[in-house]
């Protein structure tokens, strides 16, 4: 059947109609549907004012480290040496004087004198055994020197070397004698590797040897 033209008109209107209503309906559907996911929340900014108060409480939790305390021959920034060493430092010092005051005894003599009285004077700075070699060794000299009168001392060079059980220390010592003979005066200076070792009665001379020619 064919439709009139008001008829046609009222059919299109009818469908417009449809077609917005089926749309609305689609939308309603969808949103009550679907939930979407809340979007998340902003995180906050802390502010000089909430932040204080935290790192006061952080820094009272927490101690401070604890700096150990530095030994008394630590320098700063340094290390303390002698805890790798047999001796302390007042046994350095000890055993250093210890062996100048040998250096000035052993240089220092009269061919006159007897090797008692030149050993004697060197006993209670060298070892009983050192002893005895020494004024062994003093009386050849002597009687080879004639008539001489010989003064010296010493210097100390460097350490050499050291050891434990006793402690010894081993020092590379410069002495210079003069000997004042009946013909003339002379010098002679020397090279000396001089050990001393610790004892009951502090540190002594228990070796002495001309660096290019032995034991003297």
């Amino acid at each position: 059947m064919e439709l009139s033209p008001g008829q046609q008109r009222l059919l299109f209107v009818v469908v417009v109609i449809a077609l917005v209503g089926l749309g609305f309906f689609l939308i309603e559907g969808r949103s009550h549907g679907t939930t979407a996911a809340p979007a998340p929340a902003p995180t906050p900014t802390p502010t000089a004012t909430t932040s204080a108060p935290a790192a006061s409480a952080a820094a009272t939790a927490t101690p401070p480290a604890t700096e150990p305390a530095a030994t008394p021959s630590a320098t700063a920034g340094g290390a303390n040496i002698y805890q790798w060493l047999p001796f302390t430092q007042s046994d350095l010092t000890a055993a250093s004087k210890a062996t100048l005051a040998f250096a000035t005894d052993y240089a220092t003599w009269n061919s006159k004198e007897s090797k008692a009285a030149y050993g004697a004077k060197m006993a209670s700075l060298v070892t009983a055994q050192e002893d005895a070699t020494l004024e062994s060794g003093f009386g050849t000299a002597a009687a080879a020197a004639g008539n001489a009168v010989s003064t010296g001392s010493g210097t100390i060079d460097s350490i050499s070397s050291f050891g434990s059980n006793p402690a010894s220390i081993t020092f590379s010592v410069a002495i210079t004698q003069r000997v004042v003979p009946a013909n003339g005066t002379s010098a002679s200076p020397g090279q000396y590797s001089i050990t001393v070792v610790e004892t009951g009665v502090g540190w002594q001379v228990d070796n002495i040897e001309l660096s290019s020619l032995g034991n003297q």
